[in-house]
């Protein structure tokens, strides 16, 4: 039981990781059923998916209903569950390593804020196994489908777990950002002061600050939408609203302020989950290039104009929403801003290539990986930020493949780089490179089979969350791609077997770590590996050098005195 509810912090950062691990497993599921349905609608039957599902497939053909729940369901575990889960799990394990201290500022609150999320994603799993459907109304939970129970078969019970998982998932991010933000501004050790932290903290830190502003508001919107469904509110609901034939006796509300409260954490959430990438490849580009980041200080600046901007483009989402359009230049001008420093830290990253020994490691290529995927995914959006432009492609696959490359891949990419690179510390064993390397080159090939094609789709106006294209004819000559795309997704799902065979086989019988494998300066590589309870093995560690001292070449570690 100790282990289990233990305040160790490395301890619950392996367990957000492992439950995000298991996360990604099932929301990856769901989108494979997602594709079973686009490669092939309507041709065949799975018999053995009737039984899983009894209620999402009538005879072993999925029901639309079920289909918008897969939707729903996919698009909530992958951004929440997993991905910001993940950064969760990162985040506990190292930031107490990386600023010198022997533990969160807050041990227990660390300890309660796991043990909230657990059930909330227990909730949302559990969510798909109803005898209604689950939440049906997309990851967004847009009114009325959310806030009126009869709307649809995923409106009812569904719904409501959904909104209980989120508040809770919610609560238990909020408690780790505080966490977060008060160890690496209180828990720091002597000598580390704020221009020595590694970058990484840094983007953790604006990240959990982003994410403690934008988050909440929707616990509070939340509440509102339970009032709607089961006290007879009308937050959301307008008068003369009529649904399934009924008349809603309602008035004084309307579905824009959800709008405005989702999309006010639905957008900072893209920083929220980028930010710890954008960390994760500028260390690990330091340490297979043995040189410094570039840019130091101007990608600081551009973090703090990044998140403060992150906090004010959200009706970028809402264009077609009806707004005035001078608020909708508002909007546009400001998600047109946001490209300037976002383009300054991505040039810093790739000016840090510059001048390197550059050692292809698979925490390398996987970093690379991800500015490459980055790349596509913020020259797409300068699309989708203007008003112009995105009234066209708003609600088509365009969008989809968006936010696949610059939500799913550019952190996805970043775990595996963060996984690859601090596996060694924490487990004490070197995961296999070879298996590595076939992960990477596999999963960066087929990502860009499944989501580049994407974009076609959506320049054809194929919609999201369209149950079965071929019943419009002008999307018919549009349907080998999209077999091709189902081809690729399975097929993208198997080459993320490797690493799940890498990794848990590397746990159990890889080669033993050094304690810094790959001859890194920061101070997480100071101690051993796996640390123990404490983390230092006699005293705090002195930090004499800021985070990249790197000479000819040598890495000199932070505790290294500048005489020495």
């Amino acid at each position: 039981m100790k282990k289990i509810f233990s305040e160790d912090h490395k301890v619950i950062g392996k367990q957000y990781f492992f439950t995000s691990l298991f996360m990604a497993l099932a929301g990856s599921l769901l989108s494979l059923l997602m594709r079973l349905q686009l490669g092939w609608p309507g041709k065949y039957s799975f018999p053995v998916l009737d039984k899983i599902f009894p209620n999402g497939f009538s005879g072993g053909v999925m029901r639309p209903e079920f289909y918008l729940s897969l939707v729903t369901m996919h698009g909530t575990i992958m951004v929440f569950f997993f991905l910001s889960m993940a950064w969760s799990g990162f985040g506990n394990y190292f930031i107490p390593l990386m600023v010198g201290a022997e533990d969160m500022a807050f041990p227990f609150l660390n300890m309660l804020s796991y043990w909230t999320a657990v059930p909330a994603s227990i909730i949302m799993l559990g969510s798909l196994f109803l005898p209604t459907d689950a939440a049906a109304s997309g990851w967004t939970a847009y009114p009325p489908l959310s806030a009126v129970p009869l709307a649809s078969s995923g409106s009812g019970l569904g719904q409501d777990l959904w909104i209980i998982g989120m508040a809770l998932f919610i609560v238990s991010f909020t408690m780790g950002s505080l966490n977060f933000i008060t160890t690496i501004l209180q828990m720091r050790t002597k000598g580390m002061t704020f221009l020595r932290l590694p970058l990484v903290i840094w983007t953790f830190l604006f990240a959990n600050l982003v994410g403690l502003l934008a988050f909440p508001p929707l616990v509070a919107a939340a509440l509102l939408l339970l009032a709607d469904r089961h006290l007879g509110t009308s937050f959301y609901l307008p008068s003369g609203l009529v649904v399934m034939g009924h008349l809603m006796h309602r008035k004084g509300g309307t579905p824009l302020l959800w709008e405005h409260l989702f999309w006010f954490l639905g957008h900072p959430e893209v920083y929220v989950l980028v930010f710890p990438a954008l960390g994760i490849a500028f260390e690990v580009f330091a340490a297979f290039t043995r040189k410094p980041p570039f840019g130091y200080m101007i990608t600081l600046v551009s973090f703090v104009v990044i998140s403060f901007l992150s906090l004010i483009v959200w009706g970028h989402h809402m264009f077609i929403s009806g707004m005035n359009p001078y608020l909708g230049e508002f909007f546009s001008i400001a998600t047109l801003a946001i490209t300037i420093p976002f383009s300054v830290v991505m040039v810093n990253l790739l000016a840090s290539l510059w001048g390197g020994k550059l050692i292809f490691k698979t925490p390398m290529l996987f970093a690379l990986g991800f500015l490459s995927t980055m790349g596509v995914g913020g020259l797409t959006g300068l699309f989708l930020g203007n008003a112009v432009s995105d009234i066209e492609m708003h609600n088509t696959y365009f969008v989809v493949a968006h936010f696949h490359f610059t939500l799913l891949s550019a952190a996805l990419f970043g775990v595996f780089a963060g996984t690859y690179f601090w596996f060694p510390k924490m487990f004490g064993k070197m995961m296999n490179e070879t298996l590595g390397k076939i992960h990477f080159y596999s999963t960066l090939i087929l990502f860009y089979c499944v989501f580049f094609p994407m974009f076609y789709l959506g320049f054809g106006g194929m919609m999201r969350h369209l149950y079965d294209p071929t019943q419009y004819a002008f999307l018919k000559p549009l349907q080998p791609i999209n077999l091709f795309i189902s081809i690729c997704a399975f097929l993208l799902f198997g080459s993320q077997l490797i690493f799940l065979f890498n990794f848990f086989y590397s746990l159990a019988r890889g080669e033993k770590a050094p304690e810094n494998p790959w001859e890194c300066s920061t101070l997480e590589w100071q101690t051993s590996s796996p640390p123990p309870h404490g983390n230092w093995k006699d005293s705090y560690p002195v930090v004499y050098r800021w985070a990249y001292d790197y000479e000819k070449g040598e890495c000199v570690p932070q505790t290294v005195p500048e005489s020495s």
